[in-house]
């Protein structure tokens, strides 16, 4: 392990290239259904996506569009015309022996996202963002004698995969992690990808290096690998740099390589030497026209694009007066959010803040736990969060009504009436509960005539108890103290 200090004098620079399946129902170049999750191997391919001589591919049109949408929303701009490169690598998940990408004209480029971090805002340049089409899944498996078998499914060759690459703007591990979480939220709002990481939909890796603190030169580059969360990503990012600053400080030197993560050991391990663009011998694809981008087409993307996560967290706050956390919350999980704002629509004068405080601790508490049969109705919530302010009932009770509701969606006024649960209020009303507290507690009635408050809120709770949670604790305190002949109103 690296010290503190030798990591003082040390600068990571990270530049992170995330791969994701674009949601469209059929493949990149050719009508095979993109709808192979767990289905058959090699039963959702066909001459184009096997790679087959003859075969000719023809662009898929709404691909472009999520990739159009996806540069808009990180505000990149898109050239005139764009052309199709061929990527060429051999390896057994490729049929053809490359892959049809982009190189030196991406559908879009210069684009930025900024991430919160502890230390405050950091913007990210993004350099491009880019459509290729993706590869085919070597299944590892002993075959019928017992040695290992390679196996090759087709299913996924051929689906659209869009690649998006930093600036080596990324400085520390915290922000690796960060901008992954704010891009994977970004595209799941833009509609560009459900951005899974344990299905395989978002594929993070990390380029770092470090150079001497105050100099401008960059370090010797190293591709990280095998990530498969965002807290994998985090580790992951931070091991690295450590490593290579130890390597550093014994008088080591580093190689250009690509290597993978291994998140039991919690280390990195070598893969191999890592490839160069010229590896690739790019040249352009001639079964495929340039591809022109039109102003009346980008408009209609961009007309199309919903509020983005940063516009809608600073909605939260500058409207609605919401904390920065809350609005992260609400923002991070679509369903919270749209909920949010159904119920607030439902229950004009509701107070946004105390929705915010249902929702993000009982309606997520519910559905986390797998006890949210029936999603609450907004009309619903907004009732309940109504009768809790107006002391119908307590907030005890309101949340054994709120998990009724989720259990069986029933109306939140017809769970209050059958279990009876209506607040008790009136001071009055409480008296003979009261009595009966003070008799079965001497103890308790004793040290709160010697002067220890603290055993009124015993009292209370005994009275709380008694009432199978319907006294109003306000109220009961204050029949407690009327009956001991206490002075003062309740502490």
């Amino acid at each position: 392990m690296t010290s503190g200090t030798a990591l003082e004098r040390w600068e990571p620079v990270i530049g992170i290239e995330v791969h994701c399946q674009l949601k469209t129902a059929s493949k990149m170049f050719c009508g095979c259904s993109t709808a192979y999750d767990g289905a058959p191997p090699n039963s959702h391919c066909c001459p184009v996506c096997l790679g087959l001589p003859g075969a000719l591919p023809v662009i898929n049109r709404h691909a472009v569009e999520l990739v159009l949408a996806t540069g808009a929303a990180l505000g990149a701009s898109t050239p005139e015309a764009t052309r199709w490169d061929r990527k060429n690598y051999f390896y057994p998940d490729l049929p053809k022996g490359y892959q049809i990408s982009q190189y030196d004209l991406p559908l879009a480029s210069h684009g930025r996202l900024t991430v919160e971090t502890a230390g405050g805002p950091v913007t990210i340049g993004i350099t491009r963002a880019h459509l290729e089409e993706d590869t085919a899944k070597l299944v590892h498996a002993p075959g019928p004698d017992g040695r290992p078998l390679s196996l090759v499914d087709f299913n996924r060759s051929g689906a659209p995969l869009m690649e998006i690459v930093t600036d080596p703007d990324v400085r520390s591990a915290e922000a690796a992690r960060a901008y992954a979480e704010e891009l994977q939220l970004l595209l799941r709002t833009v509609g560009a990808s459900d951005a899974d990481m344990e299905r395989g939909q978002m594929r993070v890796e990390a380029n770092v290096s470090i150079r001497r603190r105050g100099t401008e030169a960059f370090g010797t580059r190293i591709e990280v690998k095998n990530m498969n969360s965002f807290r994998s990503v985090e580790r992951a990012v931070a091991h690295e740099v450590e490593r290579q600053a130890g390597i550093l400080e014994s008088g080591g030197t580093l190689s250009l390589e690509t290597r993978g993560w291994s998140d039991d050991r919690g280390a990195t391990y070598r893969m191999r030497g890592k490839e160069t663009s010229e590896d690739y011998r790019y040249f352009p694809e001639p079964d495929l026209p340039p591809l022109r981008i039109s102003p009346a087409w980008l408009a209609e993307v961009a007309a199309a694009m919903p509020e983005l996560p940063a516009a809608r967290r600073a909605r939260f706050e500058a409207e609605l007066g919401l904390s920065p956390y809350d609005a992260r919350v609400l923002v991070a999980d679509r369903e919270a959010g749209a909920l949010l704002e159904a119920t607030l629509a439902a229950g004009p004068g509701i107070a946004p803040k105390a929705v915010a405080n249902w929702i993000t601790g009982e309606v997520l508490r519910l559905r986390n736990a797998g006890q949210l049969a029936h999603a609450p109705a907004p009309a619903e919530l907004a009732a309940l969060i109504r009768v809790v302010d107006d002391g119908t009932i307590s907030r005890a009770n309101a949340k054994a009504v709120l998990e009724e509701h989720a259990a069986s969606g029933a109306p939140v006024a017809a769970i209050i009436e059958r279990s009876g649960l209506r607040q008790i209020s009136d001071a009055g009303a409480l008296v003979a509960v009261a009595d009966d507290v003070i008799a079965a507690n001497p103890a308790a009635v004793a040290d709160v005539r010697a002067g220890k408050d603290q055993a009124v809120k015993f009292l209370v709770g005994q009275v709380m108890k008694a009432t199978r949670g319907q006294a109003n604790a306000a109220a009961a305190e204050a029949a407690l103290r009327e009956r001991l002949g206490l002075t003062g109103g309740p502490s």
